[in-house]
Formats: C-alpha cells, sequence, structure tokens
C-alpha cells in the first residue's frame, strides 16, 4: 500500500495534518460511501476531507473529489442545505495529528513516525481530551491514543 494522502485540519491557527479520517465514520454510519473518482494510489478512499475545530468542536469545511458522473463534490452534495460547514456529531475517536520532522518513512498507508504526535479525543463531535507525545525517546510504538 502507497503512503496515503492526510485530511487536513485548521487547529488552533495551524494547517495541520490528519492521520484520521472522521467522513468514513460517516460514511459507514449510512450504509455506503457515494461513488468517487479515483485520484491516485496515494488516495485509496478517493476523498480528502478540510476539517477545522472552532470551540472545541470538530466541523468539516470541504471535501476534495469527483463523483463517478465527473461533478464535484461540495459539502452540499453531500450534506444538503450545508454550503460552508458541518458538525461532525457522528464522529467519535482519536484523531492523530503527526507533528515534527519524519523520522522514520513507511510507504505504506500512515505508518510513517513523527517527532512528535498530538491526539485529540472527540466523543460526538467534541474534544473532549488532548495529548501529545514526545516521540524522540519511544523504543516501540504504543500510548493511551495510539
Amino acid at each position: 500500500m502507497t503512503a496515503q494522502a492526510t485530511e487536513v485540519l485548521h487547529y488552533k491557527g495551524e494547517q495541520l495534518s490528519m492521520r484520521t479520517e472522521p467522513l468514513s465514520d460517516y460514511f459507514a454510519q449510512m450504509g455506503h460511501q457515494p461513488e468517487f473518482q479515483a485520484q491516485s494510489t496515494a488516495c485509496w478512499r478517493r476523498y480528502v476531507g478540510k476539517w477545522e475545530i472552532l470551540l472545541d468542536r470538530l466541523y468539516l469545511t470541504g471535501v476534495s473529489a469527483t463523483y463517478a458522473d465527473g461533478t464535484t463534490v461540495t459539502l452540499d452534495s453531500l450534506f444538503p442545505g450545508f454550503e460552508e460547514r458541518v458538525f461532525a456529531h457522528w464522529y467519535t475517536g482519536v484523531i492523530s495529528i503527526p507533528q515534527g520532522k519524519v523520522t522514520q518513512y513507511v510507504h505504506m498507508g500512515y505508518a510513517s513516525r513523527y517527532e512528535r504526535d498530538l491526539f485529540l479525543a472527540v466523543e460526538n463531535g467534541i474534544v473532549v481530551d488532548t495529548q501529545l507525545r514526545d516521540n524522540s525517546h519511544a523504543i516501540s510504538q504504543g500510548g493511551s491514543y495510539e
């Protein structure tokens, strides 16, 4: 498997990469994912979500994708009536955000290792906890949010 394109998160004034795909949980709950055109081997899910956290709430603000028929995916086409952002009430889990330099590149999924990992615990779309893990002294993969 090829290393995968990450989701994009705006958080505390920064644009960050996410190794988590909250929109896939929404599609799973709906029972299907819309048919999107393939982008590349670096994006097997066929879309890239754009997210932001405002007042500890996770919002979907955009989707970069094309439907199988060639039309552009918009928030309104996925969530009728929502053109600017959608509160991600469906998502409960941990958002993993790599930080710093790559210390070990792995050409598969999101397996590369970075200097630090920021973890945001989310319950029904609300950030309830954050943890920062320094990987500079880590011997093996582990941690409470991994």
